[in-house]
């Protein structure tokens, strides 16, 4: 499949449309940010429309895996509101999606043997087995997804994006917060 460019040599895509519709309109405007943020959020988008085919085939939604690969991934129990710090989730979220992964037996829930509001929670040897199963496909899935940037620039990308992570993550306390 090739990519179609523009005369700039910058790959085509639906953000580069409307880039160009705003400047035809408004040229005044600076629209570059756009140009990044609009392809971050498409990109997102169509990613989460596409449904990762592991998660789907586990019978997990990617909220839900998320919630069992931090259990696996951090090796100790974890509070709701650790679930919910580590996922950038509500706690009403993360509540619903552990009744789910409770009733299906991949988590299990233990009180506080000092306060009776504190659950521990912890994966059961099913979801441990699970996260195993699923990780593997889930990463060699996500690798096609990224197959088409070759010649290192998937590491570029990774950096690029990490570096702006990095920066709006030390902004949240300055008017950006984390949505559910």
């Amino acid at each position: 499949m090739s990519v179609q460019r523009g005369a700039d040599g910058v790959p085509f895509d639906t953000v580069s449309s409307v880039v160009r519709q705003w400047q035809d309109v408004r040229p005044d405007v600076d629209t570059a940010p756009m140009e990044i943020i609009g392809r971050i959020n498409r990109c997102a988008a169509l990613l989460q429309q596409a449904e990762d085919a592991p998660l789907r085939d586990a019978g997990l939604t990617r909220p839900e895996f998320d919630l069992l690969g931090t259990l696996r991934r951090t090796g100790r129990e974890l509070t709701p509101g650790d679930l919910a710090r580590e996922t950038f989730s509500s706690g009403a979220a993360v509540t619903k999606r552990l009744k789910s992964l409770q009733e299906r037996g991949l988590v299990t829930r233990r009180g506080d043997t000092r306060d009776r509001r504190v659950a521990h929670l912890s994966l059961t040897d099913e979801g441990r087995a699970v996260v195993d199963a699923v990780l593997p496909r889930q990463l060699a899935y996500e690798a096609s997804v990224l197959s088409g940037l070759a010649d290192g620039r998937d590491t570029e990308l990774a950096g690029l994006l990490g570096a702006l992570l990095s920066q709006l993550e030390g902004r949240l306390g300055g008017g950006l917060t984390p949505r559910a």
